[in-house]
């Protein structure tokens, strides 16, 4: 019987889940993420470190502390190897990202952005980051930015990237880019405007405001406000808060996911349909006969 239901599961797998090592633009502009990487592999520093646990919950850190925790080229590159590894994860269940030194990112490397500052080169890297970006976001794994002190830029960009964000006291979000005589570029702005609506999201990209925590709670940028504020323990405090969502099975929990992916951003007739073709990967599962065994529903 199990065998016959984990071949099921793999034919409806194959079938359900996006390509997510695709990239955005391959379709539609033919554009090759190759295309930069032979740059960004000149433009070292930092790294970008990912760490396993086995209860389900990873945490990546973007760590370069000598630059703000900016993304140099390589790191940018090492950022993308690291989501594909996670996308890969079966096991995995959360995802914390968050900056080394009690700093989040404060987005490019400014060293980074005058090597490839011509405007051919400049739009590769922010669609190789958006592409990135996006499949961070697609991530059959509940995702949660833990920010530390700044987020900056692209910074502030990676934290619109996640499904939830935390903030600690003293820290803050601004998206800086109208003081660098641009707009965000990594996908930022699309989903800042889902996530807070048009009239915020203008009043943040015009102004470039600092948005402190309270601030931030307020206009639903952030989820939360922690009450530690060292490294230590707010990584803990966001764990535990993360722990509230993960319950269960990896197998429910990434489909959790991946049915809310789908409404979000399919039409309503394809998600209908993909959501149908998940809950057949379910039923008659193990978890779910495990949970008729326990008679969960009526607890």
């Amino acid at each position: 019987m199990l065998r016959v239901y984990k071949c099921v599961l793999r034919s409806l797998r194959n079938r359900i889940l996006p390509q997510r090592s695709l990239s955005t633009y391959t379709s539609v502009y033919r554009v090759n993420e190759d295309d930069i990487k032979e740059k960004l592999e000149q433009l070292h520093g930092g790294s970008i470190d990912l760490q396993k646990d086995q209860n389900g919950i990873a945490t990546m850190i973007i760590n370069n502390p000598e630059r703000m925790n900016a993304f140099s080229g390589t790191m940018m590159l090492d950022f993308r190897d690291k989501v594909e590894e996670l996308e890969h994860w079966t096991d995995g269940k959360g995802l914390i990202l968050r900056g080394a030194n009690n700093t989040f990112c404060s987005g490019s490397d400014l060293r980074a952005v005058k090597a490839i500052l011509n405007p051919e080169d400049g739009l590769k890297m922010c669609m190789f980051m958006q592409n990135t970006l996006t499949r961070l976001l697609r991530l059959p794994l509940i995702s949660v930015a833990l920010v530390q002190g700044r987020a900056l830029g692209g910074g502030a960009e990676v934290t619109t990237a996640c499904d939830f964000r935390l903030m600690t006291s003293g820290s803050d979000i601004c998206f800086i880019h109208k003081l660098m005589g641009l707009v965000p570029g990594w996908g930022g702005a699309t989903r800042l405007i889902k996530l807070i609506g048009y009239r915020n999201a203008l009043k943040l990209l015009s102004s470039a405001q600092h948005v402190e925590p309270a601030t931030a709670l307020n206009i639903g940028l952030v989820d939360e406000i922690l009450v530690s504020s060292d490294e230590e323990s707010s990584l803990k405090e966001a764990q535990n808060w993360l722990n509230q969502y993960i319950k269960g099975s990896s197998q429910v929990i990434r489909a959790i996911k991946n049915v809310v992916v789908s409404g979000r951003e399919l039409s309503q007739e394809e998600s209908l349909k993909n959501e149908k073709i998940i809950f057949g990967t379910l039923w008659g599962s193990p978890a779910n006969l495990k949970a008729l065994a326990q008679r969960t529903k009526h607890k």
